[in-house]
């Protein structure tokens, strides 16, 4: 293990599985899986459809897979349908219904089966429509040397993203992908429109201020091993609608200082920052979360492990 793998690894190791990325009994699935990104995403791209997104009309009755949240779940619908390796095609219809977070997860998942130091990155990306930001998670993996960002859901180059499996940081201005935190940041200083930032431009209620908020909290759990869905909601995560007040932006500039300052490899941020993610309840979601759903389907309850 070189010096920058331990830097890396100093204070969370991002090669050991979380209770969400933990395959359990299906772990030999995941270590037979290439660990390439190219071949990796095609093997998500597989196995998760998105529920959305995917040009398919999907079937109203496997619409709850998208509460699957922990990768032995999605594992085990996965293999209820198709007991096979996860190559092995499947039928779009019948893959396990997700989102970008799902294609994710199981990047990050068979990432660390194989040792290596993956995460999940919460924030926002401009290059599905123009001049919109939706909210978007990919992977960052620990691969010859450096962290290295991929979309495992772009098969393809694309407007705005040339190269999906080798993405660049930051570009909040433009049609790239960017952290919650760089867009909260650029937020504040009047760089950006926060109306262009949210799920979809068609969804005029869940966007703006208070879902960049709500997404800056959403990065660091992921960041942290507490890969939740993004339509959970803990700690100062509230409506949409809500808006957001003077001491919340205090507090929220605090959090996204420390996520840049860690991101450029400042290892005392990103102490200070785990310290506060294990402290804070208005960070941390302790042992449930209130699942809202993509459907409009009612609030619920839900325990963690």
């Amino acid at each position: 293990m070189s010096s920058s793998t331990e830097r890396v690894a100093a204070v969370v190791d991002h090669s050991v599985h979380t209770a969400y990325s933990d395959p359990g009994q299906y772990a030999a699935l995941l270590a037979e899986l290439p660990a390439d990104p190219e071949g990796l995403s095609a093997v998500a791209r597989n196995v998760i459809v998105h529920y959305r997104a995917s040009g398919h009309l999907l079937p109203s009755a496997t619409r709850d897979d998208v509460n699957s949240r922990w990768v032995d779940r999605i594992l085990a619908v996965d293999q209820s349908r198709h007991p096979q390796p996860l190559a092995a095609p499947r039928e779009a219809t019948s893959r396990v219904q997700g989102c970008c977070r799902d294609h994710t997860l199981f990047c990050v998942a068979a990432l660390r089966e194989h040792g290596i130091p993956a995460r999940s990155r919460v924030g926002f990306a401009g290059y599905f429509i123009e001049g919109w930001h939706h909210d978007h998670v990919i992977v960052e993996a620990w691969l010859e040397g450096r962290w290295r960002r991929f979309d495992p859901e772009i098969d393809a180059p694309m407007a705005g993203l040339s190269t999906p499996m080798e993405m660049q940081w930051d570009t909040a201005h433009g049609p790239g992908f960017a952290t919650a935190a760089r867009a909260w940041t650029l937020h504040r200083s009047g760089e950006i429109d926060a109306e262009t930032y949210g799920v979809d431009p068609s969804v005029p209620v869940v966007r703006g201020e208070r879902f960049l908020f709500n997404e800056i909290i959403n990065e660091v759990a992921h960041r942290f091993g507490d890969e939740l869905l993004l339509w959970d909601g803990w700690g100062r995560i509230q409506a949409p609608v809500d808006p957001v007040g003077a001491e919340d932006a205090t507090w929220a500039d605090g959090i996204a200082t420390l996520l840049l300052a860690a991101d450029s490899g400042d290892l005392e941020a990103e102490q200070a920052l785990f310290d506060q993610y294990r402290a804070d309840p208005g960070l941390h979601p302790g042992r449930s979360v209130l699942q809202a759903s993509p459907f409009g389907d009612d609030l619920t309850r839900v325990a963690l492990r």
